[in-house]
């Protein structure tokens, strides 16, 4: 089967996994792993911040820094369809008890969104702005990356209003890999920033949250309220360090395999695919009449052996990753074809 449900499908390498059999451990709990410790040293260095936390998810990045961001009865701005907003199973309501307030369109935003969107703190009615959150590189917006101009500005006015800033940089390597920026300066701005490992480098688990060192410290102890305190997680970390020495450079080549599968479908019957949102490694497009269900198409995809994601009733998406060449890319490309010629 070609997967492309998603990045998260790889599998670790032979060369991963001698990594992590090999592995120095220690009780992460007590601050002891030598791998884990090493990790999060690397992590903070890439990303430019004072330190960082080792933890199971994505998820639990995004979970953790809304409990030290905010307080319960908060708001928190956030771009349309936000990966916090619909794939984390109402965690932010249950966890943090926080609400979103929905900006922009596509995934993006502007300054004059938060300004719109601000409540202040002191109003008897109004629930408090408390936060404002980009994903960079956006999950629902097609893998886009949000315009760092824009986030400049955000995060300017978000400091003159007094909020705090987070970064769902879950896919914030293939953002510095598309605009050739560091990933430092692409979080430079922000109160908090994740990164993930275990989708474009190919890691089995994990994520990394990285700030300044006093918000990290009260990260450590939610990372506990939420199960995620680890023991001997160095057999986990060794994944990270060896995906950070490896795996980061070839990220172009998951972009140009994303290309390849949107311009051979944009044009097809019953696809409506917009190529400028084809950025990194993420392919979302719309079936029209008289294309079939997303549930239909993607059941009929893996008949001919390729797997997509349904994300809504008419919406698809594809993601490649290190698992999949070149040539597994042109061949799904052409099953999606030869569906559509079938409509």
């Amino acid at each position: 089967m070609i997967d492309l449900r998603s990045d998260t499908v790889t599998t670790p390498s032979e060369g991963m996994r001698a990594a992590m059999s090999r592995a120095r451990v220690g009780d992460d709990q007590y601050g002891e792993d030598p791998s884990v410790n090493e990790l999060q040293a690397r992590i903070a260095m890439l990303l430019g911040k004072e330190a960082a936390l080792f933890v199971a998810s994505g998820t639990m990045a995004n979970q953790i820094a809304l409990k030290v961001l905010t307080a319960p009865g908060d708001e928190v701005i956030v771009g349309d369809e936000a990966h916090v907003v619909w794939h984390e199973a109402g965690a932010a309501s249950a966890n943090a008890g926080v609400q979103f307030s929905v900006v922009g369109r596509g995934g993006t935003f502007t300054a004059a969104d938060v300004e719109q969107a601000f409540k202040p703190r002191d109003h008897i009615v109004f629930p408090a702005t408390a936060l404002v959150a980009i994903e960079n590189t956006h999950n629902r917006g097609g893998g886009i990356v949000f315009p760092q101009d824009a986030v400049h500005a955000i995060c300017a006015t978000a400091t003159a209003l007094r909020l705090a800033t987070y970064l769902d940089g879950a896919r914030l390597f293939n953002a510095a890999a598309a605009t050739g920026s560091s990933p430092a300066s692409l979080a430079a701005p922000f109160d908090l920033v994740s990164v993930a490992l275990s989708k474009g480098l190919g890691c089995p688990v994990g994520s990394v949250l990285a700030g300044a060192a006093g918000p990290i410290g009260r990260a450590i102890r939610q990372r506990r309220r939420f199960g995620g305190a680890m023991r001997q997680a160095g057999i986990l970390a060794a994944a990270g360090l060896y995906a950070l020495d490896r795996n980061l450079d070839r990220l172009p080549e998951d972009h140009a395999n994303a290309r390849l599968i949107a311009e051979r479908i944009a044009a097809l019957r019953g696809i409506e695919l917009d190529l400028a949102t084809v950025q990194t490694n993420i392919v979302v497009f719309r079936l029209v009449a008289p294309a079939p269900s997303a549930a239909a198409f993607v059941a009929a995809a893996r008949q001919r052996g390729v797997l997509l994601s349904a994300f809504g009733p008419r919406t698809v998406r594809a993601a490649t990753h290190l698992d999949l060449t070149t040539e597994h890319c042109a061949q799904a490309a052409q099953v999606i074809a030869a569906l559509a010629a079938t409509w």
